[in-house]
This record gives structure tokens, sequence and C-alpha cells, in this order.
């Protein structure tokens, strides 16, 4: 912006550029490009949108596949209940006696302790939802547990149908809806607070995503589709609804688009070749066992690939919309700057981006995968044994092929918004408008310095001509 600013310019550029200045700002972001590279634009985007929505309509799945609930881990049944009734009870009453524990091999005492001698709690339960509504039933908690209960809290029950009758029903959590909802809401309240219509956008764009995955990406992986096919169509539904609801149908926005989708397929073509070279079969927990068990039919190595994609998709949002918005601006900053200036200038911003984007990448996996480590940690492993087995090699293969994505989003995208803001404009002010302020933006941007190619027309006696100058802005 300073190269612009400390030039000395005459009274009447001064006031022209003030003008121009002005009408840009009061009409928001930058004016639409030319219609030419808005066809060029379309000529790529819209065969890419139809092949979406092609692929949405063949693959629908219409719904998750019915199943008869195992009543193995998530597998069943749950009701909502209601604690009535907390008492305290000894332990060898309830027959609940803590076990003596061997004490660790460093030396140290048993764990359990501090609760050594106090009470156990016999809590009585109300099922509060279903066909057993009104059943109570009673559980014991020991005074080492890591979960007590009060009178009055709701909580979810598993239902085990084939069980005895008593023993039918067992608490499997808490209910949380209350402070969950309560902090949805302090999040959406903040969010429109802060970012107004925008920000509304982005709610309804995050609905729209949720309903993506849960109507369209979920059910059609359980219906036995490619797990990598249908994470490309609904990536790709959701990165289409989410861009374009929030920043508005306008080539700024397209261009994030085309960013994205390169990024997503560089993403995916590493994630598919160093997955099958690291021979990762994507079956490291106990929740993916059981889907498995429960759906042969899904490909698991395929579902690790389609969970890369989906997990880079929101942060390379992020990315690609920054670089774009930043070119844009950097461009109604200083109209004179060529493509060049503007991609070295706009990678300035990208590199600082980079650096934070895989910095907090690393973090958050670390973070959901911290027990893990802190078991390896205990073990004594080496550090290339914890790198090299598979739960955590799926871990780190996932961090690395996302940041490449990331990192190479950002020279794409910024190359990409570089090449259409300059070439929009390269006509505007003729072959010398470089050295000029009037580089065509906004509707009165036709415009230059005296002297400078691209000035307006004058009339015999050497004043501008208005009507020309009108003339070619509407034409602009």
């Amino acid at each position: 912006m300073s190269s612009c600013d400390d030039r000395a310019v005459s009274p009447h550029e001064s006031h022209h550029q003030s003008a121009v200045h002005s009408h840009a700002h009061g009409h928001g972001p930058a004016t639409p490009v030319s219609r030419h590279l808005r066809k060029v634009i379309a000529a790529v985007l819209i065969p890419f949108a139809t092949a979406v929505a092609v692929g949405l309509v063949v693959l629908w799945p219409g719904g998750a596949p019915s199943h008869k609930p195992s009543g193995v881990g998530f597998d069943q049944p749950t009701e909502q209940a209601r604690v009535i009734k907390v008492a305290e009870v000894n332990c060898a009453d309830v027959h609940a006696e803590q076990q003596p524990q061997p004490p660790s091999p460093t030396g140290q005492p048993p764990t359990g302790g501090a609760s050594k001698g106090k009470p156990c709690q016999q809590v009585t339960i109300k099922v509060t939802t279903g066909e057993n509504a009104g059943r109570t039933f009673q559980t014991v908690v020991t005074p080492d547990a890591l979960r007590h209960y009060t009178t009055g809290q709701d909580v979810v029950v598993a239902y085990s149908p084939k069980a005895p009758k008593d023993l039918q029903y067992s608490v499997s959590d808490v209910d949380r809806s209350l402070p969950m909802w309560v902090l949805a809401g302090i999040f959406a309240l903040a969010v429109v607070i802060v970012g107004r219509l925008r920000g509304v956008l982005a709610l309804v764009a995050l609905a729209a995503s949720f309903v993506v995955l849960t109507l369209f990406i979920l059910p059609a992986i359980l219906q036995g589709s490619n797990p990598l096919l249908v994470a490309v169509i609904g990536g790709s539904a959701i990165m289409l609804i989410a861009l374009y609801l929030c920043h508005g149908l306008t080539a700024r926005t397209s261009v994030a688009v085309l960013g994205t989708l390169a990024s997503l397929l560089l993403i995916g073509l590493l994630g598919s070749v160093f997955i099958n070279w690291a021979l990762l079969t994507g079956n490291t927990d106990d929740t993916t066992g059981l889907v498995h068990g429960l759906y042969p039919d899904i490909e698991i190595r395929g579902l690790l690939l389609a969970g890369i994609i989906i997990g880079s998709l929101g942060v390379l949002d992020d990315v690609t919309v920054t670089q774009t918005a930043a070119v844009w601006e950097l461009k109604e900053a200083d109209q004179a700057a060529g493509w060049r200036k503007l991609y070295g200038a706009a990678m300035r911003i990208g590199r600082d981006h980079i650096a934070s984007v895989v910095n907090t990448l690393v973090l958050a996996y670390a973070g959901a995968a911290l027990p893990l480590l802190l078991l390896f940690s205990i073990a004594q492993s080496s550090v290339g044994t914890v790198a090299t087995s598979e739960v955590v090699a799926e871990e780190i293969i996932r961090t690395l092929v996302g940041s490449i994505g990331l990192v190479a989003a950002v020279p794409l995208t910024t190359l990409l918004a570089a090449l259409v803001v300059s070439a929009d404009r390269k006509g505007l002010g003729g072959p010398g408008s470089s050295g000029g302020t009037g580089a065509g933006q906004g509707s009165g941007a036709g415009a230059g310095t005296g002297g400078a190619a691209g000035a307006p027309a004058r009339t015999a006696e050497g004043r501008p001509s208005r009507r020309g100058g009108r003339g070619k802005r509407r034409k602009q």
C-alpha cells in the first residue's frame, strides 16, 4: 500500500484517486472480473459441479442399511434414564470389595489405597424412554470409580433384551445434552455477533456440511460404495456449498475452489501411494474393527484415505480463501502491480500461514493420540519403534499428507489468483499502464495519471472529456 500512498500526485489526480478508492470500498469486494475470464472459470467449474451433482444422485444411499444390533460396543440400543436415589452402602454387603493389587514394578504402593475403607454407592435408576419406561434397576459404584452419580442426574442406559430381566439395563454414559447445547449456542452467538451476515451464512454452511456428512457420506459408505469416491464427491459438495454460500458466487471464490480442488487431488494421490507403500490396514482400533465386523464389505483402507481427505478439507478452505483474498486486496491497494509482484507479496503472507497451520495440525493429532503416546512412553519404546508401529504410523501419514496438501495449496492458489486478477485488468490501462495508478479497478477506475497510457480522452481545448471517460467506465 505504501507504493501507492507515497507517490507525489497532483490535486486533480489525488481527487480522482480518492473518488476511485471510495467507490471501490463503498460497494464491498473487488469489482467482478471481465466476461471473458468468467467464461474461462465457468468452463472449468461447471463441468466439475455437474459431475459432483451426478455423483450425488448416482451414489445417493437413501438411508443407512438396517441391521440387528449386536450389543457390542456402540452397537446396542440405548434409552434415557434418571437417577432417583443414591445410597451409601458397605462394599462387602453388595459384593463390591476391592481386590488387593500387587505393588508396581517401580516399588510404588498399589493404586486405590486412598479409597480403601470408603463406602460404595448403590444407585437406583429409572428408565424414562422406550418400551420399558418406568422400570427401575440398581447399580453399584465403587469408591475408586471415575464417575459418580447424584440424585436427579440424567444418564444413558444400554438395553440388552436377551439378558436376564435384572441385567437388561446398564449405565453406559451420562446425559450431556444440556452443556453441549449451551456451548453450541454460545458458539453460534459469537459467530453471529462478530461475523454478522457472513457469520450467519457460515452457520448455514456448517449445517449443510453436517447434512451431506450424515445423509450421504456415512450411509453411502455403509451401503458398500467405494469410500474414496464417496469422500471425493461428498467433500466436493461440501466445498462448493460452503465456499459459495459464505463468500458469494464470485471469481474470487471460484479461484479458491480451484485451489482447494487441486490440493485435494494431491492429498488423495499422496495418501493412496503412502497408505499402500506403508502397508497400512486402517484397522487400528476397536471402533474400526467393530465397523468392519458389522459390515465386512466396507473397504477399511479406503475408509482411512477418505478420512484424510475429509479431515484436510476444512483447513484447505481456510488457506485458499485467505490467499485469494490477500491477492485481491493487494491488487486493490496497488492497481499497477503485475502478477509477479502480487504473487511475491501474497506468498509472504502465505508462508506465515503455512508455519502456523502445519504446527496446528501436528499438535491436533498429537493431542488426540496423547493417551497412546503415554503408553509407548511407559513401555520405554524407542522413537523408531513408536513411529513405525501401525497405530502411530497411520497418524503420521495422515498428518504429513494433509500438511503437504496444505503447503502446496498456498503457492497454487496464490499463483492462480495473481494470474486471474492481473489478466483481468491487463488491457484496461493500455500498454503503459504500469506507470500510472489507473489500472482499472471499480466502475470508475478507467482513468490513469496524466501522460500515462490509458488516460481519459481530451477535447480540442485540452480539457478531459467527461463523456469519453464515462463511456469508457460504462464499457468496463
